[in-house]
This record gives structure tokens, C-alpha cells and sequence, in this order.
């Protein structure tokens, strides 16, 4: 009888684990670059020709239908791009318990976990379409990329160039997210 409800608990915990109630997940082949705030990634410059860019503390759009409109680093969902923040609960927090208390106290604003930016053709994925991108961590559509176009490309975003050149280019394996 011992034997037999341990089979049926050890059934039932893979379940579960499989697949959240019955739901299938699906893991898409996808081509994932990355951008950042830059004026090289965006396509913005500092200063306007009209006035001789002597008013260099504004930025203006240098490159295609609204190039020479102001920029402001919005994404086309009108929100402000963003890294992914696993908050207070992640493998990082397991790896180095002791920096809890002092996130606690000192970094509360990183309690919450938090999705990153991706650029995505919005005609196959619209905004709010949320994905696990390995190495990345969760990302949700935001923005629309110039280059970005059909079903098997994105764009995360990174707060540094640096940052964004060394993720590069990967074809990997993406997770759409329910």
C-alpha cells in the first residue's frame, strides 16, 4: 500500500511538472539580435542641421520616414525600454543567499521581477506577447523593429552597447510564454 501511493504522488509531480494543466508549450527556432539606446541601434543623432546642430542636448531621428523628427527613445508602445529584472526570488538569490538582506533593504525596488523589451513583427506577435528567451529571461513585445520582419525574428533590448554587441546574433530556441 506504502509503495503504491508514492507511485501515484511521484505520477502525479511529473505531471504537473510537464505541462502547466494540460496546456502545451512550444519552444520556436528563432533568429534573436540585439539593440540598445545608442544612436548607432536606434538610428538617432544629437543636434538638428536646421540649427547647425548647435542645439546638440536634443536628439533628432537620422534615418527613414521620420528622419528629422525629434526622437524620444520611447518604443512603439509608448513605454521605456528595458532589461529583464528576475527580482527577489531567482537562481541568483539561491547562488548567493547573503545579498538577500541587503537587497531587501537597500534595493526594495528589485523585489518585483520585471519582463524586457522585444522587438517583434507586431502583424504575427502583438504587443504584450510574452516569451522566454534563454539567456535572456522573459521578454515582452514592446516595440517593433525596422529590420524585424515575419514570424522568426527578434530584438532584445540591453542598457549598454557593449552589452548588446556581445549577445549579437543567436538562432536559438524561444518559448511563447501563455
Amino acid at each position: 500500500m506504502n509503495g503504491r501511493v508514492w507511485r501515484i504522488a511521484i505520477i502525479l509531480m511529473v505531471l504537473m511538472s510537464v505541462g502547466a494543466c494540460g496546456k502545451h508549450r512550444v519552444a520556436h527556432k528563432m533568429e534573436v539580435t540585439a539593440y540598445c539606446g545608442c544612436s548607432k541601434c536606434c538610428g538617432w543623432e544629437r543636434g538638428s542641421w536646421k540649427y547647425l546642430k548647435l542645439d546638440f542636448w536634443n536628439r533628432y531621428v537620422s534615418n527613414g520616414p521620420n528622419a528629422g523628427r525629434p526622437y524620444t527613445g520611447l518604443t512603439a508602445s509608448g513605454t521605456k525600454p528595458h532589461e529583464p529584472r528576475p527580482g527577489l526570488f531567482s537562481k541568483d538569490s539561491i547562488k548567493k543567499p547573503w545579498m538577500i538582506p541587503i537587497r531587501i533593504l537597500f534595493f526594495p525596488w528589485c523585489l518585483l521581477p520585471r519582463d524586457g523589451t522585444v522587438a517583434a513583427d507586431t502583424r504575427f506577435y502583438p504587443f504584450g506577447t510574452r516569451f522566454f528567451i534563454p539567456g535572456y529571461g522573459y521578454g515582452q513585445v514592446e516595440d517593433r523593429g525596422s529590420a524585424i520582419k515575419g514570424r522568426h525574428r527578434l530584438d532584445v533590448f540591453f542598457n549598454s552597447h557593449k552589452e548588446a554587441l556581445n549577445w549579437g546574433r543567436r538562432k536559438i530556441y524561444v518559448r511563447i510564454v501563455d
